[in-house]
């Protein structure tokens, strides 16, 4: 009778376990698409699969097919969660209210203009009047600050939107645009065949980096949960999931480390 009760009693147990790991919570991670969508899913795939490992929560990768349609996105509230650009998380940060929870470690994001090293750009002046590529209007750091920099130093050009930084780069990079906006972690991760095409031809002063942040409609269990799971993320252990995302490791956020991105009262552009 003893060891029927105690079959049962495993049984039931083991019944739950396979209930609970069958049914964790799951979470959509939205992803800015400066890359491609599959690219993207390579590379944050794995990290993303650890996490929910160390959280016990399923986060599942999304992404969109070009930025504006990811700032829509965020704006609806389709992410639970989002690692977003330094502008986007500013403005989403009001409403619909995202909170940041993490931050790449150790990190400032810088913006570039880049141009083709086979090209006859040389200098500033001779991007007078010419079209230049950037990945979208509220790109932060790789259209908004090297707009207003070209706009500060009186250089007229026409911007042409090409979706995303890797977009950027391949139209530099054969040619057909003679310089873009981009940022310094994707232009290092491109492939060589593509980087070894381009010059840095003019960088940003440094800004706080990408938010991952979380939807209010998390509770502050989950913040803090999600919080500590990419926390953990850090080591030699992690190292191949970490470097598949340029990254060192991560380190907690709070809101006013984007104080820096809110002094430059830049919130029109989203409505460029």
């Amino acid at each position: 009778m003893i060891k029927c009760m105690v079959f049962i009693v495993c049984t039931l147990c083991l019944m739950a376990s396979t209930y609970a790991n069958t049914h964790k919570t799951q979470l959509l991670f939205g992803v800015v698409p400066q890359q491609s969508p599959q690219k993207l899913a390579a590379t944050w795939g794995p990290l993303l699969n650890e996490v929910s490992e160390q959280t016990g929560v399923d986060l599942v990768f999304a992404t969109a097919k070009d930025i504006p349609t990811f700032e829509k996105n965020v704006s609806d509230g389709v992410y639970d969660i989002a690692y977003m650009n330094p502008y986007h998380y500013v403005e989403f940060s009001k409403a619909p209210g995202y909170r940041a929870i993490v931050k790449q470690m150790g990190k400032k994001i810088i913006g570039i203009i880049v141009i083709s090293k086979r090209g006859d750009v040389s200098s500033l002046k001779d991007l007078q009047n010419k079209s230049i590529a950037f990945p979208a209007p509220a790109a932060f750091a790789a259209s908004i600050i090297p707009q207003s920099f070209l706009e500060r130093v009186n250089i007229e050009y026409q911007p042409v939107y090409v979706s995303s930084h890797d977009s950027v780069y391949m139209n530099v990079a054969r040619g057909f645009l003679p310089a873009g906006g981009g940022i310094i972690r994707t232009l290092n991760a491109l492939p060589d065949n593509i980087r070894n095409e381009l010059d840095i031809m003019w960088q940003s002063d440094a800004f706080s980096p990408h938010a991952i942040a979380v939807h209010p409609r998390l509770s502050n269990m989950e913040h803090e949960r999600l919080r500590q799971g990419f926390l953990s993320i850090n080591g030699n252990k992690y190292q191949s999931v970490l470097s598949a995302i340029n990254f060192k490791g991560f380190e907690s956020a709070e809101d006013d480390n984007w104080n820096d991105v809110r002094t430059l009262d830049i919130s029109h552009q989203l409505n460029r």
